[in-house]
């Protein structure tokens, strides 16, 4: 067995291990990723695609935004199409200034790959017999690749590896709560290098179930439409899926739709997932591993960016400053705004959804409520806000390091 020593050992390289490897190797702190997939299969795994501002600007700062700039499509406001009539949502109005900017999961990914890659950094991906080991105390994790067996010794562990990872499964059951919430249907969804229906998401509440019509650029669209869990992707064909969502959607919309042959078809299930607490002595669990949200409030990208805004900053902090100050508070801050997160997205999901449960009264109190925000100033700040993403603070590098101490607002 070869033995190994790192600071920090990240477990999973989905986006939120990569970019918590960017920010720690910007600021000097060596680690090592290790990864259960190919690396070609990371890469081109289909998720979403809509980045909040701090998200957008924790980019920045860790030096991977160049494409984003380049390519991402920054909204000022979304579309809801209810009771056959489409009302704008102004967020940037409505929030001081504050857009979303529409890229995809996958690029965000892809541009940490390639930014860990340039910089010569240790991954170790296909990794097989993943452990981690006394992590109360003592961290180590064991694994092997490629028939080599590895014995990576650590001070921290960051559990990133999901909701199906070994981290967050480690942790004894009289350690850690968990709570969750099942819906009873998913999301079929297609991608299609047709142009998008329109210049912003359309959601859509129709007697005959949930839409949404996104993109993921100009020439590329991504659609999604509720069907019963029980479904299988290939009982849907192209053609029936287009079928349908036309029947969703209202005639301006039909007539702007652009069909093709789908790229990728999948059945997403929907789920709310929260574990309690995010921190196991010297484990942090961050992003799918410690939280799961319904993608229709488009925050599971962004709960995982801002648990590393926090991540980071805390284990700068402690390597440049030797505070624990960030360590101890971790967990209490993520979930601060994970449950918002949570709240926000089950909301959206109750609201623009058919339920098979809902009775005739159920529907009418859910469309009124749909009104009232659509029509009140009131309801369409709320929603606003929730959907750029409602602030947080983090520190620059700089201000760990002492330069300046003032938090930076987003």
């Amino acid at each position: 067995m070869e033995n190994l020593t790192t600071q920090v050992a990240i477990i999973g390289s989905g986006p939120a291990g990569l970019l918590l490897g960017q920010l720690l190797f910007k600021a000097g702190i060596s680690h090592v990723v290790i990864e259960q997939r190919s690396a070609e299969y990371v890469a081109a795994r289909i998720r979403a695609g809509i980045l909040e501002q701090v998200s957008v600007d924790l980019l920045a700062q860790a030096g991977v935004d160049e494409n984003l700039k380049k390519f991402g499509l920054p909204h000022d406001g979304i579309e809801i199409l209810t009771n056959g009539l489409k009302y704008r949502v102004n967020l940037a109005e409505l929030t001081q200034g504050k857009q979303v900017t529409v890229y995809g999961q996958t690029e965000v990914t892809k541009d940490l790959m390639h930014a860990r890659e340039a910089a010569g950094l240790c991954t170790y991906y296909e990794a097989e017999h993943v452990q981690i080991h006394d992590f109360e105390e003592s961290p180590t994790v064991t694994f092997q690749q490629n028939g080599q067996s590895y014995r990576l010794q650590c001070d921290f562990i960051a559990g990133c590896d999901g909701y199906h990872g070994v981290c967050r499964a480690s942790v004894p059951q009289d350690k850690i709560k968990t709570f969750e919430k099942l819906y009873p249907f998913g999301w079929l969804g297609v991608l299609a290098d047709v142009p998008p229906v329109s210049n912003e998401l359309i959601y859509v509440q129709s007697e005959r179930g949930f839409a949404l019509c996104s993109m993921r650029s100009q020439t590329r669209s991504r659609y999604y439409l509720q069907v019963p869990s029980s479904d299988r992707v290939d009982e849907w064909t192209d053609e029936r899926f287009w079928n349908e969502l036309k029947n969703r959607l209202d005639d301006e919309s039909r007539e702007n739709l652009v069909t093709g042959v789908s790229l990728e078809k999948s059945i997403a299930p929907l789920r709310s997932f929260v574990t309690e607490p995010m921190r196991f002595g010297k484990l942090f669990l961050a992003g799918d591993a410690a939280h799961i949200v319904p993608p229709t409030g488009a925050k599971g990208l962004n709960l995982a960016a801002s648990d590393i805004a926090y991540l980071s900053h805390a284990l700068i902090d402690f390597y440049l400053n030797d505070s624990e100050k960030g360590i101890q508070e971790y967990s209490e801050k993520c979930l601060k705004r994970v449950w918002k997160a949570e709240r926000f997205s089950w909301w959206m999901t109750h609201l623009l959804h058919r339920f098979e449960t809902e009775s005739e009264f159920d529907h009418k109190i859910k469309q009124a409520e749909l009104s009232y925000i659509l029509e009140s100033n009131a309801g369409l700040t709320t929603l606003a806000e929730n959907y750029v993403g409602l602030p947080y603070e983090i520190k620059t590098l700089n201000e760990i390091q002492g330069s300046r101490l003032d938090m930076i607002e987003y």
